[in-house]
């Protein structure tokens, strides 16, 4: 295994290193270790009433593609294409992402992230990732970085609980990692896509699903199940907590925890952090007269030190210092 950091999952923050071109990346690592501290508790099971309406595959795909949904600095991001999958292939990913980079000899650009928590199989090709290959990126506990040089593009799946399930094991095992995968008429088929004319970006997409859909087969119940999960932990705003998601999908917390690190790897306590993490940010950033401990109470936090402890614990800097710096008109 070799690790680096997968592209195409934000957040992004963005720092050149030296100046370069214009250029058209995004990578991806996910938050920092995530635990229950400051979630919302809750000692009362889900009514029925309170039992949403399952968000389906397609529109749950449709509020997840989001341009800057995670990106902690819009006006920083570089050409980038997120693209729905084809629907035969929405109970395996998410979307796919394509990145596409020309920085003039002698320069670099550094990519600093943290992610959607979540598996992104990806195809990589060009001199500016050190290579070609395909590769099975796990979910992250870390801020990373991955400097960018040269030429290069990457064709990338941000993954469904579904498709996980056929390509590890142990997906635990691929935190801050990523491993291998012998498919090299994978790489092929993307690379033979991505050098064609006007409508390769979708032609190298649907080739990397349809790729998937043959490696996973049909998908079974148990996988559907763990589909719903993360439907539920990444898309829903009203759980808050582990019970909450657990009472929800009609199962106990033991098994919902089991699931998550199935076809996960995290626990649903991080997949909530997360969340709230991307929403706050939003909040901030569109809107940077906000009350900090509104935004706190309103998304489910205990209080406003508690926001504060997580943009510190993943991203380094107080809400109060990405406001200074995120605002509108901003770089």
């Amino acid at each position: 295994m070799r690790e680096v950091a997968a592209f195409g999952r934000p957040f992004v923050v963005y720092r050149p290193v030296t100046p370069v071109g214009e250029m058209s990346s995004l990578m991806g690592t996910t938050l920092g270790a995530c635990h229950r501290h400051g979630l919302e508790d809750s000692r009362h099971p889900a009514s029925a009433q309170m039992r949403p309406r399952r968000v389906g595959a397609a529109a749950y795909a449709q509020q997840m593609v989001i341009p800057t949904r995670g990106v902690l600095y819009p006006a920083r991001l570089p050409q980038f294409h997120r693209l729905p999958p084809p629907a035969e292939a929405a109970d395996l990913v998410v979307w796919c992402w394509i990145p596409e980079w020309d920085i003039e000899p002698g320069r670099s650009s550094r990519q600093e992230l943290v992610s959607f928590p979540a598996l992104n199989l990806v195809v990589e090709g060009g001199e500016g990732v050190g290579g070609s290959g395909v590769v099975l990126a796990g979910a992250t506990t870390r801020v990373s970085h991955r400097d960018l040089s040269g030429r290069g593009w990457g064709v990338g799946a941000l993954l469904r609980p579904a498709a996980v399930a056929a390509l590890t094991d142990t997906p635990g095992a691929l935190l801050d990692r990523v491993e291998a995968v012998g498919a090299p008429e994978l790489q092929s088929a993307v690379a033979t896509a991505m050098a064609t004319g006007e409508g390769h970006r979708e032609r190298a997409a649907g080739a990397l699903c349809d790729w998937l859909r043959e490696r996973v087969g049909p998908v079974s119940a148990p996988a559907r199940h763990a589909n719903a999960m993360s439907e539920l932990l990444m898309a829903d705003p009203s759980v808050r907590t582990p019970e909450q998601a657990a009472a929800r999908l009609a199962v106990s917390v033991r098994t919902l925890q089991r699931m998550a690190h199935r076809y996960v790897g995290l626990s649903p306590a991080a997949m909530i952090r997360r969340r709230r993490l991307q929403e706050a940010a939003e909040r901030i950033r569109s809107d940077p007269a906000t009350d900090l401990a509104t935004v706190a109470a309103e998304l489910g936090y205990a209080d406003q030190a508690h926001l504060s402890n997580d943009f510190r614990t993943a991203l380094g800097f107080s809400p109060s210092a990405y406001r200074a710096g995120a605002g509108p008109g901003r770089a």
